[in-house]
């Protein structure tokens, strides 16, 4: 690995597991200063151990403004700017149109458009001009998908996001980006598919609908947030960065 973030301060909201966890760790292997944000004390204090290095955990729900208020208090408790902000945490449930119902809607706009606008928003005046920040969207926002089109939404709205704060956000020349995984090998993509070997299965069926013939792993997946965080994408601005083995391209 590289120093491509030493002495650099990254903010990645649910690091707690999957492509938050891996990023998290990229990046402090990198020597960066990671803030990782969870919702339960248990994975958080287990991430801290798989991630090392300089590493702080601040338990909270990004849908919550006070505890997105605690995560910057912990960060301006130990640095004066923040360099880059992976607006990760969110989730998505299937649920079909005729049987959503309002706490499906809630709680999914709130975790994944509530949380990552004032996630991003209230790091703005931490956020060094120049900065980076990186939003995670998801193939699902260019294709249909069935029992999943409040999630979809959400995905959608994100990706606009990247498209109309780089005009907010010009004159302090800070970049926004949206990485969109498809399909990757993840504790919270095995939950959606119903555990097990029926998750297995359905696994094994989407996998046909891939050109790269497998599913990611969050590692790759944290390879290109670290690509766009980094001064080698000094010129990539309100991108949508598919890194899906090629499944919404065709």
């Amino acid at each position: 690995m590289t120093d491509r973030f030493s002495n650099k301060v990254v903010v990645v909201t649910g690091g707690t597991s999957g492509i938050g966890l891996a990023t998290a760790r990229a990046f402090a292997m990198e020597g960066a200063s990671v803030f990782i944000t969870g919702r339960r004390q248990d994975a958080l204090d287990a991430a801290l151990k798989q991630i090392g290095g300089r590493v702080t955990g601040v338990r909270g729900d990004m849908a919550n403004l006070a505890d997105i208020d605690r995560l910057y208090d912990a960060v301006q408790q130990k640095h004066a700017q923040i360099d880059v902000v992976f607006a990760n945490a969110g989730g998505g449930e299937l649920a079909p149109l005729g049987a959503i119902t309002e706490e499906h809607y809630e709680k999914t706009f709130g975790s994944n458009v509530k949380g990552v606008l004032f996630t991003v928003q209230k790091a703005l005046p931490l956020l060094r001009d120049g900065g980076s920040v990186i939003l995670t969207a998801s193939t699902t926002s260019i294709k249909g998908t069935g029992a999943f089109s409040v999630y979809s939404a959400t995905k959608a709205a994100i990706r606009n996001f990247a498209r109309s704060w780089i005009l907010d956000l010009k004159d302090r020349h800070i970049r926004v980006n949206a990485i969109s995984p498809g399909l990757t090998e993840t504790a919270g993509l095995n939950d959606l598919f119903g555990g097990g070997e029926q998750a297995q299965e359905t696994k094994d069926y989407l996998v046909g609908q891939i050109p790269a013939g497998r599913i990611g792993e969050p590692e790759e997946i944290a390879k290109a947030v670290m690509f766009l965080a980094s001064d080698e994408a000094s010129y990539i601005n309100g991108i949508e960065l598919f890194v899906d083995g090629g499944q919404a391209q065709i």
